[in-house]
């Protein structure tokens, strides 16, 4: 169903800085692009909440009906312990300290984090690039801007000319920082510098002879910078030209800068058309991350293995617990906080449960249709989570009313109550009903605890028994299968 006809998203562009009605490229399809992990350690609870923002966007965007391409890359060499270009690469360092292969690190953090987004129940991406699955694409993008004369080579390595784009572009667009402000607060250059200006940044390195990660180039055996990878990979899955590009806050400057700065010059045009840049996840009132120690890991919260939180709390109360609070407002992690969440997921579990118990009435003591305008209203505003919340839990009370028969509603309204609630807590929010889950998991055991005795009565030949918890079963709904690598089961 083509929803987005009916209703006028509005996205906050970082670039404008202003809500924005959203206007894709070509109608019904959207192009989304994400910078993803640098995989040299686990993803912590400030990354991830990143990523389940842009699930939700992801999400809803499906549910209006458009068709969406979502790339989501997997940043695998090139990104250096600082943003002067100076250091180790940090994957590499990892390596080096651990006293095994670059790509052994990546693979363990990948599979982490894949694991993470799959416990936490997020929908995988269209497109998971690499930047090391890039590398000749990115050297074509730095012979282009060689070539139109942005950037210089000095020494094997490569930088993109700041000052030189300035005269033509505007550098600073998005995080608003004037090339004036940040030539007066850089300090001068020292000796040992191959750039021009300290604004500059690395297209491409010259490796030295202890850095493990490297290609062949035209300028040297070296890597390429962290900035181009994302450039490159948005290009090539999504156009020179795309509807989101999103990402942390702390990704404006100088990471996104530098991307619009490289895609502009290669394109000649805008390469995004909203930009899009989530807040901090504070933890001990302070940013969460990986630099300083202050985070916590996703999967720590389901164990209850760290000392913080007094119990281990499920994914989808985490998923909640974020949604709570905008995407752009800054969000305080703490035990109390979750479980405050906790009890508010419950409640909108039970109450979803109890649907189904629901009679209809002759007459709705509730406007459901102006109900579900005010859920898309808020979801259309800028993804306003918090709002879509407070909306479903007016449907909560009703629901609660109907239980106390203090209330009714028809049968339309309810079907049309029962598919909005499902649509925006299941297919939106991407939560779970686990009391369902735990039920059918329940259930599972017990079946499978049946054929281990109809095994066990087929091996005693007791045909008699095997027979009836067969049709007993069958008669359920729940047919055996018997196959040479054992019985299965099927529910209808």
């Amino acid at each position: 169903m083509e929803r987005y006809k009916e209703q006028q998203l509005k996205i906050y562009n970082s670039l404008t800085k202003q809500k924005e009605v959203f206007k894709p490229i070509t109608e019904g399809y959207v192009g989304m692009y994400v910078c993803g992990p640098t995989v040299y350690s686990n993803a912590h609870l400030g990354n991830v909440r990143t990523f389940m923002f842009f699930d939700v966007v992801f999400r809803y965007l499906l549910h209006l009906g458009y068709k969406v391409r979502y790339v989501r890359n997997i940043t695998d060499a090139g990104h250096l312990e600082n943003d002067a270009d100076e250091g180790e690469d940090r994957i590499a360092k990892k390596a080096r300290l651990e006293q095994i292969e670059p790509m052994e690190v990546v693979q363990m953090y990948t599979v982490d984090f894949h694991n993470v987004l799959k416990n936490y129940n997020f929908l995988p991406p269209s497109i998971e690039p690499t930047a090391t699955g890039h590398i000749v694409e990115q050297i074509e993008m730095i012979k282009d801007i060689l070539t139109k004369g942005f950037a210089y080579e000095v020494n094997g390595s490569v930088y993109f000319d700041v000052l030189e784009y300035n005269k033509k572009g505007k550098y600073g667009i998005l995080s608003g920082r004037k090339i004036e402000d940040l030539i007066h607060n850089t300090r001068a250059l020292d000796g040992q510098s191959d750039k021009k200006n300290p604004q500059d940044f690395a297209l491409w390195k010259k490796a030295d002879e202890r850095h493990i990660m490297r290609w062949p180039s035209p300028w040297s055996d070296g890597f390429p910078g962290w900035h181009l990878e994302c450039s490159v990979m948005s290009t090539k899955y999504l156009g020179e030209q795309f509807d989101i590009h999103g990402g942390g806050m702390d990704l404006k400057f100088p990471h996104h800068e530098c991307e619009i700065a490289q895609s502009q010059t290669c394109s000649g045009v805008k390469p995004v058309n909203y930009w899009m840049h989530t807040n901090m996840l504070l933890l001990n009132s302070q940013k969460m991350a990986k630099s300083t120690g202050n985070f916590i890991l996703p999967n720590e919260i389901l164990t209850g293995e760290n000392t913080i939180l007094p119990k281990p709390f499920s994914a989808s109360v985490v998923r909640f617990f974020n949604m709570q609070a905008n995407y752009r407002s800054i969000l305080d992690f703490s035990g109390e906080a979750l479980e405050a969440a906790e009890k508010g997921h419950a409640k909108l579990m039970e109450a979803i449960s109890f649907l189904d118990k629901i009679e209809a009435g002759n007459a709705s003591t509730f406007d459901v249709q102006e109900w579900k305008s005010s859920c898309y209203d808020a979801m259309n505003d800028d993804f306003n989570t918090p709002i879509l919340i407070a909306n479903l839990f007016e449907a909560v009370k009703v629901i609660n009313q109907i239980k106390e028969q203090k209330a009714s509603v028809t049968a339309q309204d309810l079907q049309e109550l029962k598919e909005t609630l499902h649509a925006f807590v299941f297919d939106v929010l991407g939560l779970l009903n686990e009391t369902s889950q735990e039920n059918s998991n329940k259930i599972n055991e017990v079946i499978e605890l049946l054929i281990k005795l109809r095994k066990e009565a087929r091996e005693n030949k007791d045909w008699a028994l095997s027979d009836q918890i067969r049709d007993e079963l069958l008669a359920l709904g729940i047919q055996l299968k018997d196959g040479r690598e054992g019985t299965t089961f099927t529910m209808s």
